[in-house]
């Protein structure tokens, strides 16, 4: 069985998300069976490459919050990730343009490493001070870590169209699929899922569509949208989460 799951390197909530996955997958008797594929999905895909700027006054613009309430949001996003057992610096995170590290997480695929790379990019944006956004090379260290040859990955970062069609046709297709939001799990083109539901929906999940075949149907946030007050992601920003 194969389990795509479409995200953002900039997404908390698909920080969040994998862990809660990897934790049902873990415990899901056919795991050895599972395949699972990353997919490319750009929260900002306009963004300029260089363009990066502190993560509090972007909540600010892009939800209209107050200085405070920012901050809160973080606050709560670190437990949230915390209770996941996963580091997360609630403040001086940086956030950018994240194409080029889609294009080396298609390199990583073809390398065996996506699931390696992706894991330490996550941890580098989210639980790291030294900006993933602000020094090429900095990504070619995170990436040598996660197994790749630097030169090839600077050879990725120094030629925009590499793996560029890859990372188009990623999200060309989630919006086939009706995600305009991350994360989204497609589990073998029968179940989407889409946010960062608890490890329990991701369980009932595996189990069902192991061995079934039917069109693909949404068990979780209908309407895959940030919108939802589903844990997820979209073009304008990221669910906050509430307190209760």
């Amino acid at each position: 069985m194969r389990v795509e799951i479409w995200s953002d390197i900039a997404c908390p909530w698909c920080y969040v998300g994998k862990a809660r996955f990897e934790k049902a997958l873990a415990a899901f008797p056919h795991r050895d069976g599972v395949e699972v594929v990353h997919r490319s999905f750009e929260l900002d895909p306009n963004r300029a490459k260089g363009d990066s700027g502190p993560v509090v006054p972007m909540l600010m613009r892009k939800y209209g919050m107050t200085e405070e309430q920012a901050r809160e949001g973080e606050r709560r996003l670190g437990e949230n990730a915390a209770a996941e057992g996963l580091a997360y610096l609630t403040e001086g995170r940086d956030h950018g343009n994240t194409f080029d590290m889609h294009r080396l997480l298609h390199l990583a695929k073809e390398r065996g490493r996506q699931d390696e790379l992706i894991g330490l990019l996550y941890r580098a944006n989210f639980a790291e001070e030294r900006s993933v956004f602000a020094d090429d090379e900095r990504v070619v260290e995170v990436a040598v870590e996660a197994g790749l040859d630097a030169d090839e990955v600077r050879a990725v970062l120094a030629d925009p169209q590499q793996y560029a069609e890859d990372v188009r046709a990623d999200e060309r297709e989630a919006a086939e699929l009706g995600a305009n939001g991350v994360p989204f799990f497609v589990l073998d083109r029968k179940y989407g899922i889409s946010g960062a539901q608890p490890a329990e929906v991701f369980t009932q999940a595996l189990h069902q569509a192991w061995g079934e075949r039917s069109p693909l149907t949404t068990l979780a946030g209908a309407d895959t949208g940030a919108d939802t007050g589903d844990d997820v992601c979209g073009p304008d920003g990221c669910a906050v989460p509430q307190n209760g």
